[in-house]
């Protein structure tokens, strides 16, 4: 028999539940607007950075949507029922985190595959725009990890299969919430920037070339590449 041993909830984890059970009861409906960090913090008699961590889980759990300037506001639940689990597990288990990048792997292994063969001309061009803007944010040593997710999610839409690209962009999505902080070490370690760019540009002129297998085999050697520095401690 499988038992692990029983884990005390941590703060944030309780604050997650409470704002979910709340919407859950109908006490806060989509579209409500949140209390202020400052104001949950008072009320729930807990740190700011307790409740910076739950807003964070469940912004990555497809339950809130955190606007700059704006607020913080709940989401429709149904449109995060695939995205929670996942997200969670990921926020509290590393192993799922690299778990995934190997579920990456297999998605967007298929997905370069698929836009090798099926990209058109604006799927190129748009891929080649991206590109250029992280060349453009490794020569102002800018860390480009929002150009380099918009092109991952580029890839998946010129693989023109709906189903995958919605994956896509729930993978993609947990993971930029989930591993911010590993992301950003990724970038910051000397010499990857460069590695990543050469990576990206090979993927690119794969997908370019209309050769699926080499496309398959650049996305699948960034993954693993990606993997392996992330788990580096």
């Amino acid at each position: 028999m499988d038992l692990r041993p029983i884990r005390t909830k941590k703060i944030y984890e309780e604050i997650v539940q409470q704002i979910k059970d709340l919407i859950g009861e109908g006490n806060l409906k989509p579209g409500d607007r949140l209390p202020s960090e400052r104001e949950l913090s008072e009320r729930l008699a807990v740190s700011r950075a307790s409740v910076r961590e739950a807003l964070s889980a469940l912004a990555a759990m497809g339950v809130i949507v955190i606007r700059p300037g704006e607020g913080t506001f709940v989401q429709n639940i149904r449109n995060g029922a695939i995205v929670e689990p996942l997200a969670m597990a990921l926020l509290l288990d590393r192993q799922a985190a690299m778990e995934l990048l190997e579920a990456r792997e297999a998605l967007e292994g298929e997905a370069a595959f698929l836009a090798a063969q099926r990209a058109g001309p604006e799927d190129l061009e748009k891929m080649a725009e991206i590109i250029k803007e992280m060349q453009r944010d490794l020569q102002r040593g800018i860390l480009g990890e929002e150009a380099d997710l918009r092109f991952h999610l580029a890839i998946a839409e010129a693989a023109r299969n709906s189903v995958l690209a919605r994956l896509m962009h729930t993978v993609s999505d947990t993971m930029h919430q989930a591993l911010k902080t590993s992301r950003q070490r990724l970038y910051t370690t000397p010499g990857n920037p460069e590695k990543l760019m050469e990576q990206h540009v090979r993927i690119y002129e794969a997908i370019k070339a209309h050769d699926p297998r080499a496309a398959r085999r650049a996305i699948c050697q960034h993954l693993r590449f990606v993997e392996r520095e992330l788990q580096k401690e």
